[in-house]
């Protein structure tokens, strides 16, 4: 199984200003000019240092991801999944021939924004099968192609759109993976998932503010953070930042580490990265949380990689 991340910002698209992209790139040149690479035909190996495209630029489409294993499963319809249904028309979906299954969390602006941009949707032929906890779900998606917000209505697409209502708590078999929803912290209702496929799990924590964090307060949920080989977690927030935007349902890489630590998870990618934080500040972001991460690992008898999410990672899982 592996993860492919099309958008990792939360709230809102942030696309690189053209102030920061200049920045960002005289930085660049003048690091370049001061290194031992200073030779055009070197210029890949001091991006590669440097590691432009792995971090240094972390991106601006909203939360969108996708699984693959024999099939795909994309998970939310943010900005990013317009990408994903670019690289989607390369194949059967281009032809009228393609089934794509899209697991919804729920139904903010940032998880929706992408869907009237999906040009498989727009093609006779096409499957798209969509996946939610909530009962709103058809009713949700409908919206999104009704005027004044978008001029095509429902009616008009080309595709065929199943609507399925699948259990809180309950296995589900989708496109090969299994997915059981577990239910996040968040002011309106938000289902992550945990995803399992050929022996691996995958948990998808993403709009949660991780209020209950002990086994107990988790209860029925606790399973989402069990025996994870992957765990996608929200880190919007500085913990200092969380601390002034209480019930606004995201959370601090701190929080998602002290769970990694006690359910001995192997990995954790933090993303839903704020719209306002830029990346020098997303980078310093990352400084301060290797400084608790160090600390923690003493106190436990474990210890995990982490990283921050940007648009385009592939991770294998």
């Amino acid at each position: 199984m592996k993860l492919k991340i099309w958008g990792s910002r939360g709230s809102i698209p942030a696309p690189l200003t053209p102030q920061e992209l200049e920045s960002k790139t005289e930085t660049y040149l003048q690091d370049f000019c001061r290194s031992p690479y200073y030779n055009e035909k070197n210029i890949p190996g001091f991006m590669a240092e440097k590691g432009i495209g792995s971090g240094q630029s972390f991106g601006g489409n909203t939360t969108c991801v996708e699984l693959i294993g024999a099939d795909s499963l994309i998970i939310d319809g943010g900005s990013g999944l317009r990408l994903k249904g670019n690289q989607l028309l390369a194949g059967p979906c281009g032809k009228g021939k393609g089934i794509i299954h899209i697991y919804m969390t729920h139904f903010h602006w940032d998880h929706l924004m992408g869907i009237p941009f999906f040009v498989p949707i727009f093609i006779p032929g096409n499957e798209i099968h969509f996946y939610s906890v909530d009962p709103a779900l058809e009713e949700a998606i409908k919206l999104v192609f009704t005027k004044p917000y978008f001029p095509v209505p429902f009616a008009a697409l080309g595709a065929k759109i199943h609507f399925h209502k699948i259990e809180p708590r309950v296995s589900t078999q989708i496109a090969g993976f299994e997915v059981t929803p577990y239910k996040l912290d968040h002011p309106d209702a938000c289902w992550g998932a945990k995803v399992s496929y050929q022996g691996k799990n995958y948990a998808h924590v993403v709009d949660n503010e991780g209020k209950r964090v002990g086994r107990g307060e988790l209860a029925e949920d606790l399973p989402l953070y069990q025996n994870i080989d992957l765990m996608y977690f929200d880190a919007q927030y500085s913990f200092d930042d969380l601390m002034k935007r209480i019930d606004w349902g995201h959370s601090s890489a701190f929080i998602g580490m002290d769970i990694a630590f006690r359910e001995k998870v192997k990995k954790v990618i933090f993303t839903h990265h704020d719209p306002s934080a830029t990346d020098s500040q997303l980078l310093q972001m990352m400084e301060n949380d290797r400084d608790y991460y160090k600390i923690q690992k003493s106190l436990h008898q474990h210890q995990f990689d982490w990283t921050f999410a940007y648009d385009g990672m592939e991770v294998d899982i």
